[in-house]
């Protein structure tokens, strides 16, 4: 009797547990994270930005509640026409469900476009163009860890209040970078500066000696650095090498990461000032979230992205869970329904144009007497509040967005 009443209880629970994930698409919830492996943009995510999917699949307790992830990766070699070959392979033949990170803008674009077709989903963190929630909004896609708008106003809006108001531009010859220089442009001359023009580098650029030649010569007060990465390392280390900044004139890195600073070192990088969203030293939680990232990832600390896709895969898998379904329409919805909470962005929410929102911090790189230890690069300035750290959701021309 007894042995009948536990085999009906265990008969029960399984058919409970299945009817749970009957609307899984063939039982198992799968994601792709499609990123730079091997170039300019590897230290950005690359292999880590998958190490933080694998852990946020884990923190979740996927495996516990009966949820069975698979994640795979990919490099997109920063050309948009394997981008959308790999979403397009993933998304009809290898039943990947959802798309992670893809940083390079025109990759973004590409896989955006193939996501909204499929009705699948998309969770950017490493693109930065502001477009995707823009004129290319998608209701598949969701932006995650920050974007160019926000770039331009928290570092643009800083500089150019110091006083510092003629800028001359140094950028990246794609989308990307298009959008940074756009962006932070359209800041400068609200503040009553002016842009004495700007000069558009190839991706991954080795000889920045031409381009910083013209931005020597415009007698700007400001460079901005519209590019990222490898490119953003390059033209840092050979500014320093042309004395530009010893000359008087100010470098802007429109967008700068952790493991630039790492490459770059204190003494070259000290005083510049930019916009992130997420510094592991910043409370206990992100500490603790770097300390057990790192010695998975060649001992790096985690960069905003890599900490994006964690995020963003844990208000995923959330929202998978109370739909019942990896459906990517339903999931989208439901992601945009629930509020975001996690230990590493805090609490925020995702907006009818995919905008995810939350707190962006304005940091200065510390000189090297000023830091403690490795890692230790960073002094916040200023905490921008979630709401004013992005545009507007009623400016960004958002086809999803109701008008008032």
């Amino acid at each position: 009797m007894v042995f009948r009443k536990l085999a009906l209880a265990a008969s029960v629970a399984m058919a409970m547990a299945t009817a749970a994930h009957a609307q899984i698409s063939d039982g198992v919830i799968k994601i792709g994270v499609m990123n730079d492996q091997s170039s300019l943009y590897a230290d950005i995510s690359g292999p880590g930005g998958v190490v933080a999917a694998k852990m946020a699949v884990e923190d979740f307790g996927a495996a516990k509640k009966g949820m069975k992830v698979e994640i795979i990766s990919a490099d997109h070699q920063n050309k948009p026409e394997v981008g959308s070959s790999i979403a397009r392979q993933w998304y009809d033949v290898d039943k990947v469900d959802v798309i992670l990170d893809v940083p390079t803008s025109s990759v973004a674009l590409a896989v955006n476009q193939v996501t909204r077709e499929k009705h699948k989903l998309f969770l950017v963190s490493g693109a930065a163009t502001s477009d995707l929630t823009g004129k290319a909004c998608s209701p598949n896609t969701i932006h995650w860890t920050y974007d160019t708008w926000m770039l331009a106003h928290g570092t643009g809006s800083a500089i150019v209040g110091t006083g510092k108001k003629t800028w001359f531009f140094l950028t990246a010859d794609y989308a990307f970078g298009h959008a940074l220089e756009r962006d932070t442009s359209e800041v400068v001359k609200a503040a009553g500066g002016t842009v004495l023009g700007a000069v558009r580098h190839p991706l991954n650029a080795q000889d920045f000696s031409s381009f910083l030649l013209q931005a020597q010569t415009s007698k700007a007060q400001v460079i901005g650095l519209a590019n990222a990465g490898g490119d953003t390392i390059n033209s840092i280390k050979q500014a320093s090498e042309f004395g530009i900044v010893k000359g008087g004139q100010s470098l802007a890195g429109m967008l700068v990461f952790i493991s630039d600073i790492h490459a770059l070192g204190l003494p070259t990088a000290q005083g510049l000032i930019f916009t992130e969203t997420f510094y592991w030293d910043r409370n206990d939680a992100s500490r603790a979230f770097a300390k057990r990232f790192a010695p998975q990832y060649k001992g790096n600390m985690p960069t905003m992205v890599q900490a994006g896709i964690y995020s963003s895969v844990l208000h995923y898998l959330k929202a998978v869970e109370a739909t019942k379904t990896d459906d990517g329409d339903k999931v989208a919805a439901k992601m945009k329904e629930m509020p975001t909470d996690d230990p590493l962005f805090g609490k925020g929410r995702v907006r009818a144009d995919g905008r995810k929102i939350h707190d962006a911090y304005l940091v200065e790189v510390k000189k090297p007497s000023e830091s403690k230890g490795p890692w230790d690069y960073y002094k916040v300035l200023a905490t921008i509040p979630a709401e004013k750290a992005f545009r507007p959701e009623s400016e960004g021309g958002c086809e999803l967005v109701a008008k008032k």
